[in-house]
C-alpha cells in the first residue's frame, strides 16, 4: 500500500508540473498525462508497473467514468433531435472507415483477420475528450461544424460498446460462435432492460432522496454508488464495466439531475482518466519509436488523410463544403478509446505487442497535433473555401442593444417574428434546429443557430442588453432549462414564455418569469371577445 501511494504521488506531482507547462502552449491535458507516464517510466524505472493489476483497475475505471459522462450526453431526447448527425453521419463514418482500414490492414499489409478487425475499428474512432473539450471551451460547439462533429462523436462513443464486446468474443478461445452470440445478446437484453426498467426507478429515487437532504456528500456518494453498481452488474454478466456505466448515464440524462450529476462527477472522471493515460504513457517504448520513426510517421499521415476524406464525403451529402471540411479535419485524429482497445486486445493476445505499440504512438501523435490544428481550423478552411453562410458566422452582435430575442422558429415563432417585423421592432431569432434555421433564412430573418441554454449563445446574442426574450418552444424540459439559464445570466431581462397546459404552468411556477402566455386561455378569451363583439 505504501509503495502504491509512493508511485501515485510521484505521478500526480509530475503530471501537475507537466500540464502547467503544456497549458501555456494550449496543449491538451491528455498529452500531459501521457508524457507523465513516459517520463516516470524511464526516469524512475517504473516500466514494470505498466502491467500492475491495481493501476490497471484504477485506469479502467477512468474509462468507466468517461463512458458514464458520455451517457449523460446521449439522452434519448438528444438522440432524436440529432438523429441525422448521430445515426446517419456517425454510422456511415464508422462503417466506411472500418471497412477501408480493414481492407488495407488485411488485404494490403497481410495482418491476421482478428487483428485487422480490431485495428480497423480502433482507427475509425476520434478523440471525444480532446475535440469536445475544445469545442465547448471555444464556443465552437454552437456552430454547424461543431454540431456535426458532436453528432459523429456521440455515435463513435456508442460504437465503443460493441467493439469491446467483439474483443471479448474474439478472445473466447474457440467457443461455438452461435453460443457466444446468443449468450451475448441475451445478457445484453437482460442487463440493459434491468437498468432501464428497475434501475431507472432506483436511480431516480436515490438521487431524489440524496438531493432533498441538501448534503452534497450524500448526493455525490449516491452518484458513485450508481456508477460502480451499474459497472459491476455489467461485468458480472460478462460485459465490460463501461457498458453498465454508459447505460446508467443515459438513464440519468432523462432526469432533472442530469446537469448536477455531470458537474459533480467531472473531478473523479478527469482524475481517473488521467491515471489511464499515465498507464498508456508507461507502455510507450521510446526505442521502438526511434527504430520505426518513418513507418509511424507514414501511418500517421495515412490515417489522418483517409479519415478526413471519408468524413468530408459523408458530411458533404447534406452540408456545405466548408462545414464538411472543418468537421473532417476536426475528427481526423485517432481517439483515446483506441488506447483501451489496443490494451485490451494485447492482454488477450489478439494483437502483437510491437504493432500495438506503434499504433499507440500513432494515436498519441495525432492527439498531440489536434489542439494545434483546431486552433487554426478557421484559417486552414479559409484557404480552400470562401463561401460562408449566416449560420457559420455566428459572431457577436456588435453593439446590439434594446432588441428582442425570439427563441424558437416553429409555428408560433414564425407568427411572433412576423408581428415584430410589422411593428418595426429590432429583433433576432435563435433556434437549435438546423431545419428551422434554414426556414428562417428563406424567410429573410436574422437568425442564429445555437442552444439558448448555453451561456456562450446568450453572450453572442447580447442578451444582457436586450429588452426581452420571447420563448416559443414546445419542449417543456428545454423551455425550463433555457429559462433557468437566462435568469442566472441576465436576471434583469424581461422573460416572456409560451405555455400550453396547466402542467407546464405548474412546472415553471417557481421561476421568476415576467409573463407566461397560456395559449389555450388566450384563444378562449379571444373567442369570447369576438362572440360578444358580434352580438353587440
Amino acid at each position: 500500500m505504501e509503495s502504491a501511494l509512493y508511485y501515485v504521488t510521484i505521478a500526480l506531482g509530475f503530471s501537475i508540473v507537466v500540464n502547467l507547462v503544456l497549458k501555456r502552449f494550449g496543449i491538451s491535458q491528455i498529452i500531459g498525462y501521457i508524457l507523465t507516464g513516459v517520463s516516470v517510466a524511464y526516469l524512475f524505472d517504473f516500466r514494470h508497473l505498466s502491467d500492475s493489476h491495481t493501476l490497471g483497475m484504477i485506469a479502467e475505471f477512468g474509462v468507466v467514468f468517461l463512458m458514464f459522462t458520455i451517457g449523460l450526453e446521449v439522452s434519448l431526447q438528444r438522440l432524436s433531435t440529432m438523429k441525422n448527425d448521430v445515426f446517419f453521419n456517425g454510422s456511415l463514418q464508422v462503417l466506411i472507415s472500418a471497412v477501408i482500414f480493414f481492407a488495407i490492414a488485411y488485404g494490403v499489409l497481410g495482418i491476421s483477420l482478428s487483428t485487422a478487425l480490431i485495428v480497423s475499428m480502433a482507427l475509425s474512432l476520434s478523440s471525444t475528450a480532446v475535440v469536445l473539450s475544445y469545442l465547448k471551451s471555444t464556443k465552437e460547439i454552437a456552430r454547424p461544424y461543431g454540431q456535426k462533429a458532436t453528432g459523429i462523436l456521440i455515435f463513435q462513443d456508442i460504437a465503443v460498446i460493441p467493439i469491446l464486446i467483439l474483443i471479448g468474443f474474439l478472445s473466447s478461445n474457440g467457443k461455438d460462435i452461435a453460443d457466444v452470440l446468443l449468450h451475448t445478446l441475451l445478457s445484453a437484453v437482460v442487463i440493459v432492460g434491468s437498468l432501464f426498467i428497475v434501475g431507472k426507478r432506483v436511480m431516480t429515487w436515490l438521487l431524489h432522496f440524496s438531493s432533498s437532504s441538501e448534503v452534497d456528500e450524500l448526493f455525490m456518494g449516491s452518484v458513485l454508488v450508481i456508477v460502480v453498481a451499474s459497472s459491476l452488474l455489467a461485468s458480472y454478466a460478462g460485459f465490460t464495466y463501461s457498458l453498465g456505466a454508459f447505460v446508467a448515464g443515459m438513464i440519468i440524462a432523462e432526469t432533472r439531475y442530469h446537469h448536477k450529476v455531470e458537474s459533480d462527477i467531472a473531478p473523479f472522471k478527469d482524475l481517473l482518466l488521467g491515471t489511464f493515460f499515465v498507464t498508456v504513457g508507461m507502455k510507450i517504448d521510446l526505442g521502438l519509436f526511434g527504430t520505426h520513426f518513418l513507418e509511424i510517421l507514414a501511418l500517421l499521415v495515412a490515417v489522418l488523410l483517409i479519415k478526413a476524406a471519408i468524413i468530408f464525403g459523408i458530411v458533404r451529402l447534406h452540408s456545405q463544403n466548408k462545414i464538411a471540411f472543418k468537421t473532417a479535419v476536426a475528427l481526423s485524429q485517432v481517439g483515446e478509446f483506441s488506447f483501451a482497445i489496443f490494451a485490451l486486445a494485447e492482454n488477450h493476445n489478439l494483437i502483437p505487442t510491437e504493432l500495438s505499440q506503434m499504433l499507440v504512438l500513432v494515436a498519441v501523435l495525432s492527439i498531440i497535433l489536434t489542439p494545434f490544428i483546431l486552433t487554426h481550423l478557421s484559417n486552414i478552411s479559409g484557404y480552400f473555401f470562401k463561401d460562408v453562410s449566416v449560420t457559420e458566422t455566428f459572431a457577436m452582435l456588435p453593439g446590439r442593444k434594446n432588441h428582442i430575442i425570439v427563441c424558437g422558429y416553429g409555428i408560433v415563432g414564425k407568427f411572433v417574428a412576423k408581428a415584430l417585423r410589422a411593428e418595426g421592432v429590432d429583433y433576432v431569432v435563435a433556434d437549435n434546429s438546423y431545419k428551422h434555421v434554414e426556414e428562417a433564412l428563406r424567410d429573410n430573418q436574422e437568425v442564429y443557430f445555437g442552444d439558448m441554454s448555453k451561456n456562450a449563445i446568450l453572450d453572442k446574442l447580447c442578451t444582457k442588453d436586450s429588452v426581452s426574450v420571447i420563448i416559443t418552444l414546445d419542449n417543456l424540459e428545454k423551455k425550463r432549462l433555457i429559462c433557468e439559464t437566462i435568469i442566472r445570466y441576465a436576471p434583469d431581462v424581461k422573460l416572456v414564455v409560451k405555455v400550453v397546459s396547466l402542467e407546464e404552468k405548474r412546472e415553471l411556477r417557481g421561476l421568476p418569469i415576467s409573463i407566461t402566455i397560456d395559449g389555450k386561455k388566450e384563444v378562449a378569451s379571444r373567442l369570447v371577445s369576438e362572440a360578444l363583439h358580434c352580438e353587440l
